[in-house]
């Protein structure tokens, strides 16, 4: 979908296929023909914007034959499918019983990461709508914290050297600028704002910037506004935004509150989990069962916030809610200004189906990702954007 901003900018909404497990070809095309296309079809637009999530098998593949992408291009435009954005932050295996820790892996320490966020670039530089010059790629931001060593940071910033040249490139034999999206998250070397000023402030713009997921923003109590107002001041672009809502417990030593949340508890993603502070950092646990047991217990003396992303459109049943007023307070700020802080946004609930009550069949789960573009269009509508139409190719 695209809206026009008010500044004369096109903001494209989609939502990213990380939710689906396909990491082939043919497994990629069915998860878009069993999910997308009713996606497309209950929103009854003409054109849906995906944020693709390609896993490295079918990355290689694709950029060893520019002709398969040109086929890909072509299977999503007869599905009235379009792609401005990939997420490149799973590398691959993202739907295994347990990933955990190991979605940071490889991390931007090691070539593995370099290569697959290059191939990526490749790929979606011949992706992208005919009208469209500019396209984004989120990635991890670097790797883990606990254990990350100064060599690592070495290497890593040799590799985003590499990187770029690889990007001019892109650009140079495309003419397609491709940007890299630095997510911050709970735990990693980049988490808050701040620490992205830390460590990007450095990088040149026109090739790197931040990818904001409202989830993680939220779950490290960061203010929005400030949050947005201190990466614009180091010069530092939102190149892609994720709607998304973390799960948040205002009495979380209550009995009720600490049952509904080990509802919660499940084997595949890592939850990590944060207690407010009134002053300093939040207290932590690298995930949620941690944090309601163990030697890393949080007290429960203050509200928690949960890395579980959690449907943008409803809230958990009670006492539970969702860091929904954070979400709508992050869009404001962005989009709200004459000048939008960001384009690309993109709707990323992955943990649909390990949810307490999760979707039972394709239909149910397809109608789900619908309510939540739906919820967000109305959103960007309200703050003043409008529709933009784009006819099917």
């Amino acid at each position: 979908m695209r809206l026009h901003h008010r500044g004369g900018d096109v903001v494209h909404l989609g939502y990213c296929t990380n939710v689906h497990p396909a990491e082939d070809l043919a497994g990629i095309l069915h998860q878009l023909d069993t999910y997308a296309v009713p996606v497309r079809e209950l929103l009854d637009e003409p054109v849906l914007g995906v944020g693709l999530w390609l896993a490295r098998p079918v990355a290689a593949l694709l950029a060893a034959d520019p002709r398969a992408t040109g086929r890909l291009r072509g299977e999503l435009a007869a599905r009235g499918l379009e792609v401005v954005t990939l997420n490149g932050f799973p590398y691959q295996g993202f739907h295994r019983p347990t990933v955990k820790h190991a979605v940071y892996r490889p991390d931007w320490s090691t070539p593995e990461r370099l290569h697959h966020t290059a191939d990526l670039a490749r790929i979606l530089a011949l992706l992208l709508p005919d009208d469209v010059a500019a396209g984004s790629i989120s990635t991890l931001p670097f790797g883990w914290a606990d254990g990350w060593t100064a060599g690592q940071l070495s290497r890593a910033r040799r590799h985003l050297d590499d990187l770029e040249r690889a990007l001019v490139e892109v650009r140079e034999e495309t003419g397609r600028t491709i940007r890299i999206a630095f997510e911050p998250e709970p735990g990693c070397l980049v988490e808050t704002a701040g620490e992205a000023v830390h460590h990007l402030s450095d990088l040149d713009p026109h090739h790197f910037g931040v990818c904001l997921d409202v989830c993680h923003l939220a779950v490290a109590f960061e203010d929005p506004v400030e949050a947005l107002a201190e990466l614009g001041r180091a010069g530092i672009p939102v190149v892609k935004t994720q709607v998304s809502c973390a799960l948040h417990a205002e009495a979380p030593a209550d009995p009720t509150t600490r049952a509904a949340l080990a509802g919660f508890v499940e084997p595949r993603f890592l939850h990590q989990t944060r207690q407010a502070h009134r002053t300093g950092r939040p207290a932590r646990a690298d995930d949620l069962p941690d944090a309601l047991a163990g030697p890393t217990a949080l007290s429960g003396d203050g509200p928690w916030r949960t890395h579980f992303h959690v449907p943008v459109h409803a809230d958990p049943a009670p006492p539970l809610t969702s860091t929904r007023p954070e979400l709508r307070r992050a869009l404001a700020a962005m989009l709200a200004a004459d000048v939008p802080a960001t384009r690309h946004v993109e709707v990323e609930t992955y943990t649909w189906s390990v949810l307490p009550d999760p979707p039972t069949t394709p239909g149910a789960l397809a109608a789900g990702i619908a309510a939540e573009l739906a919820w967000t269009r109305r959103e960007l509508l309200r703050l003043g954007l409008t529709e933009a139409p784009v006819r099917a190719q």
